[in-house]
């Protein structure tokens, strides 16, 4: 059972509409003063199969900077009824506006995706995601509505409400920052409430890369199963990619997406099941789309069918970005690496931090990690034998050997956004 019948369209007709779709959407990119000047050479007759996708130049974070705000919308300002701006960057934003359609088109792909995790309009759904500028609040607002279940737009932090709500509602799915949901989990044990006796069955997690690991806390802490998603402002937000009920891998809705691989470097495509840069292409929206976009988010594409008869490909939980891979003494890391490690270890809490500073003239790495209580005890003996395993756990992976400093439970400051998980004191 299928939210919409494009989920299960057999591969050719699925490319055939790709296709087709692309054709028009670089007709509606030529009017706008970006991309006239950025498709010189290009024009719906140049596109006869996917592949000719890679005629076409990539758009980067840079190109939207440089033509903000409006220089890329193909319509009047006033066929426009939103914006949202990415988060996390610095300097000029990335303003994304959307048509009453592209609303539409959006709130539908999330519904779609909720559907595909088991959420019905039978469910009570909690967003716990901050609303305004950033796309998680609103697109998974206006998604849930579409699927037809009561909604509960709670809003970010206050986990005390938040307990609340869930409890005089009964409700049975969230939409939850993977961050927050441990340190969710750790208010319910401090509070004596027991997840089994509490309604929920789901949680959406997404906007911070995770591992499966972390995944596997979230379900084992709160008794429920969490789905990873995957969704960027410049492609709309939420509801790019999302896992099924078989947690395989996440389905990219190709019907709206055009979704490619390719090698950060050289910028080829990479063979399926290897690890390359995601690039994708807006196929349905009319007011701002956008082309062959580097997302910079390492990701592979799943071989093989899915269990679920979707046809749509998948990919592969974000390892990481490649812009922001951290270089210690010549060695290339990512974060993602050092989560990982620590969430295989028992002693290791759910909250840690990585400093990277100056010493003498050579960088070095500090790894801050929260111990659970029972382990941290008065005996250094103890400690120290965790410090080592922890360190030598991180050496084997990084290949680098890091500072490793334990710290008490609770005692790395938490926001109520995305966590800050890299903190660079380096002068540079």
């Amino acid at each position: 059972m299928f939210f919409h019948t494009t989920e299960t369209l057999p591969r050719h007709e699925l490319e055939l509409l790709q296709v087709e779709r692309l054709k028009k959407t670089i007709e509606k990119a030529l009017h706008s003063p970006f991309y006239q000047e950025h498709l010189k050479n290009i024009s719906s007759e140049s596109i006869n199969c996917v592949d000719d996708i890679k005629k076409i130049p990539f758009t980067t974070k840079d190109n939207l900077r440089a033509n903000y705000p409006y220089g890329l919308l193909t319509q009047a300002k006033e066929d426009f009824v939103r914006m949202h701006v990415s988060s996390g960057t610095t300097g000029t934003p990335t303003a994304i506006f959307y048509t009453q359609n592209d609303l539409d088109s959006w709130s539908s792909l999330v519904a779609r995706s909720m559907y595909a995790t088991g959420i019905r309009k039978t469910d009570v759904f909690q967003n716990m995601s901050g609303y305004g500028l950033f796309t998680g609040g609103l697109g998974f607002h206006y998604g849930s509505e579409h699927l037809g279940a009561l909604t509960i737009p709670a809003g970010a932090g206050n986990t005390a409400r938040q307990i609340k709500l869930i409890k005089d509602f009964s409700v049975t799915a969230i939409h939850i920052l993977p961050s927050y949901a441990l340190h969710f989990a750790q208010s319910l044990m401090k509070d004596g409430i027991d997840p089994k006796k509490l309604s929920l069955r789901i949680a959406l997690v997404g906007a911070e890369p995770h591992t499966e690991e972390t995944r596997k806390h979230i379900e084992e802490l709160l008794d429920i199963k969490a789905f990873n998603s995957y969704g960027l402002t410049e492609m709309n937000g939420p509801g790019v990619a999302f896992e099924c009920i078989h947690q395989s891998g996440m389905h990219i809705w190709e019907d709206c997406y055009l979704a490619e691989i390719i090698d950060p470097d050289t910028c080829e495509p990479v063979a399926d099941g290897e690890i390359g840069e995601l690039v994708l292409t807006t196929l349905t929206r009319e007011g701002m789309p956008i082309i062959r976009y580097r997302t910079r988010d390492l990701t592979r594409f799943i071989e093989g069918t899915c269990p679920c008869g979707r046809t749509h490909r998948r990919i592969d939980r974000i390892a990481g970005r490649s812009d922001d891979m951290i270089i210690v003494k010549g060695v290339n890391i990512y974060p993602m690496q050092i989560e990982q490690v620590l969430m295989n270890i028992p002693e290791v809490g759910l909250n840690y931090q990585i400093e990277l500073f100056n010493e003498g003239l050579l960088d070095q790495i500090r790894v801050k990690v929260e111990i659970k209580s029972a382990y941290f005890v008065e005996d250094m003996r103890v400690l120290q034998g965790i410090q080592k395993r922890i360190t030598s756990a991180l050496s084997n992976e990084i290949l680098v050997t890091p500072r490793v400093e334990l710290m008490q439970n609770g005692s790395i400051p938490q926001t109520e956004g995305k966590a800050q998980r890299v903190i660079d004191l380096r002068n540079k």
